[in-house]
């Protein structure tokens, strides 16, 4: 297991990203589902703020888990923030290429490097520096197998180590490097660095992509005024 994670690690500090099969078990993945539908029955395309939620708080502290977040972060690490994506025939949407920039933070400061600062769903957010970034890793659990027909994940490999892209930076990215896809059964965990280049396409079939994205940074504490809020 020791050799797996330092592999795991290697990978993601490498290509920014990592795929680990079968984390979880089909009835985990069964029971994860129906505790977020039991609380979300009005849901569409996706939930914000999940911490909230009792089961998703449970698996984001499930050791297995955390030892994948620890293998990227070469440290402690504590979940944050955790979002629901469902995407299916009846809530599609394409992604364009980005970077995930922007942390829930738990109050406004003043600062050259945070912003610009927004609010959704009640939380306060703010894009982030690199170096604040670089503190976090995002665990993409796959309750539902990610298929190539289904809005599976693409991903530019390296491309993290480039930094905070401008609007030019990405395009020349996604223009000179392979793009990388993401297929995952059931049960399996997608490691991603925020800054790592990716997008995702509209389901094309009558499948369903549903994912519990799971953020966990080294620590809450992100400098002498930013601290991560937890949601």
């Amino acid at each position: 297991m020791l050799d797996r994670e330092t592999e795991i690690g290697n990978e993601i500090d490498d290509a920014g990203f990592a795929v680990c099969e079968g984390v979880l078990t089909i009835g985990e993945c069964d029971s994860l589902a129906n505790a977020i539908a039991d609380g979300y029955r009005s849901r569409r395309a996706g939930v914000r703020n999940l911490m909230s939620n009792p089961g998703v708080a449970s698996i984001a502290q499930d050791h297995r888990l955390i030892h994948l977040a620890v293998s990227a972060l070469g440290t402690q690490a504590i979940p944050f923030r955790a979002t629901l994506f469902d995407k299916s025939a009846a809530a599609n949407w394409h992604v364009l290429w980005h970077q995930d920039r922007a942390l829930p933070l738990s109050n406004r400061f003043n600062s050259a490097e945070w912003g610009p600062w927004s609010e959704k769903s009640g939380v306060l957010s703010a894009l982030a520096p690199a170096w604040a970034l670089e503190r976090v890793i995002a665990l993409r659990v796959h309750l539902y197998a990610s298929t190539n027909a289904n809005g599976r994940l693409r991903v530019i490999p390296g491309s993290h180590r480039g930094g905070v892209l401008s609007e030019a930076g990405i395009r020349a990215a996604v223009d000179g490097h392979r793009a990388e896809t993401c297929v995952v059964g059931r049960g399996g965990v997608v490691a991603l660095r925020p800054l790592v280049l990716h997008s995702s396409t509209k389901v094309c079939d009558s499948g369903q992509r549903r994912v519990i994205h799971i953020e966990y940074a080294s620590s809450l504490n992100l400098g002498r005024e930013a601290r991560l809020c937890v949601t």
